[in-house]
């Protein structure tokens, strides 16, 4: 679903993207957080956004996770996606972003950010593309470029790859090499 943005404006947001960030819980994860007996964190990805991921990458895209989160989970996650750049124990998410765009040597314009969260607001007003789920509060949609259909955890990140993909002329031909 877009937010009062003409498809022709998101096509070439998304066209301009080669840098995607990603909050984790609400976004790759479906925002619940599991607690053992020990204290230890459990939290369930959605092997769809993994997928997703893989594709983006492989097509060149940076993908980089920043999040709240210090739970090893994400690191593990990350590691098995070949997701270098993660950034944990960030309560002000804007500084990590503006760090590593600029590093990686992208515009704001290049980025597409998907949080769910007033966190990810910082971001949201700074770069290209910015995406959120469903169900986060009304600020964070208002300054969506694009409300996903899918629920954090449950497709959003791929939904976000595919939409990517897609406005580069990258999507067909990657889906292709799963149907030979």
């Amino acid at each position: 679903m877009t937010k009062d943005v003409p498809t022709v404006d998101l096509h070439a947001r998304a066209r301009r993207v080669r840098l995607v960030t990603c909050d984790v819980d609400g976004v790759l994860t479906d925002g619940r957080i599991f607690f053992c007996d020990d204290g230890s964190e459990i939290k369930a990805f959605s092997c769809l956004d993994g997928l997703g991921i893989k594709l983006l990458q492989e097509s060149g895209a940076v993908v980089a996770w920043i999040t709240g989160s210090t739970a090893p989970a994400v690191t593990i996650r990350a590691r098995v996606l070949g997701v270098t750049h993660v950034v944990l124990g960030a309560a002000n998410k804007l500084e990590p972003w503006e760090q590593l765009r600029r590093q990686l040597g992208f515009t704001p314009e290049q980025c597409a950010h998907i949080g769910d969260d007033l966190p990810d607001l910082p971001i949201f007003v700074r770069c290209g593309f910015a995406v959120t789920v469903p169900n986060a509060p009304a600020p964070m949609q208002q300054h969506a470029h694009y409300v996903t259909r899918a629920h954090g955890g449950r497709g959003a990140v791929r939904e976000l790859c595919e939409l990517i993909l897609s406005a580069q002329g990258e999507l067909e031909s990657r889906l292709k090499a799963y149907s030979q």
